[in-house]
């Protein structure tokens, strides 16, 4: 296993307090106000265009909010560029892949663990061999299920596997809080049902946001979701009552999921 995080289950990690962005006239973040707390998956839901992207570059620092504030363990990061919030314990996954295809698997990983402990690269070959670095590399693709295809080239991997490697270079990063941008996007049956598993297994350890589109996994994971439409949360509640809520089903879930 990787590190384990000490943090008081429900403590909040991260909160974001009024935050606005505007593109022109487009308001594509209004005011929005949620937390993320530790041992608990908070799920964002809702329709194409509502701004769930925007929200997610506005807390991981990919861009700057016209207003509002972003605490992360009570501190204020709102002005941080996106680097210094992955070393404070801000990391994401992305909808479309991020990953070195050149290299395998645990190289992927392994440069992930060499930038969080600042450690020089030098030439390849010692780098690879380096225990410091190597090691928890190998840690953290255990623990997404990756142990035996470390020497896999990402471009030799699965879908679902690139999936999984995606979360385990953002652990890598020592992060505390998981910002994962549908992760089950493009999943088979299969695949996603790993990708529950392993999210329900990992936020034992990690406070996770999780912007999602397949209904199945949010209901499944999220002990909270917070419904954005236009730009605004609708309201933020346990799933039961997001499914019951009127206003959601009318406004995005429909009567699939009644």
């Amino acid at each position: 296993m990787s590190e384990v995080d000490t943090t008081r289950r429900g403590e909040t990690l991260l909160a974001v307090d009024g935050l606005t962005k505007a593109f022109g006239a487009l308001k594509a973040v209004n005011g929005v106000s949620l937390d993320v707390r530790a041992g608990e998956i908070h799920a964002v839901i809702g329709p194409n265009g509502a701004g769930k992207s925007s929200l997610v570059n506005l807390i991981t620092g990919f861009r700057a909010p016209d207003d509002g504030r972003i605490t992360f363990a009570g501190r204020d990061i709102t002005g941080l560029a996106a680097p210094a919030r992955v070393r404070a314990g801000v990391a994401r996954t992305f909808q479309i892949s991020n990953l070195v295809t050149g290299q395998t698997a645990l190289a992927n990983v392994m440069l992930a663990v060499q930038a969080r402990k600042g450690l020089s690269l030098g030439l390849w070959r010692p780098f690879a061999s380096d225990r410091r670095v190597r090691e928890p590399a190998e840690a953290h693709l255990g623990d997404v299920g990756l142990a035996e295809r470390g020497d896999v080239p990402v471009g030799q991997l699965s879908h679902g596997e690139r999936r999984q490697l995606e979360v385990a270079v953002a652990l890598a990063t020592g992060a505390r809080v998981l910002l994962l941008d549908e992760p089950m996007a493009g999943l088979g049956p299969e695949d996603a049902g790993h990708m529950i598993r392993l999210l329900a297994h990992l936020k034992s350890r990690h406070g996770i946001l999780l912007i999602e589109h397949d209904m199945d996994a949010v209901f499944q994971l999220a002990d909270r979701i917070s419904v954005l439409v236009y730009g605004e949360v609708l309201t933020t509640d346990a799933p039961s009552a997001v499914r019951r809520n009127p206003a959601v089903r009318e406004a995005y879930l429909g009567d699939e999921v009644a």
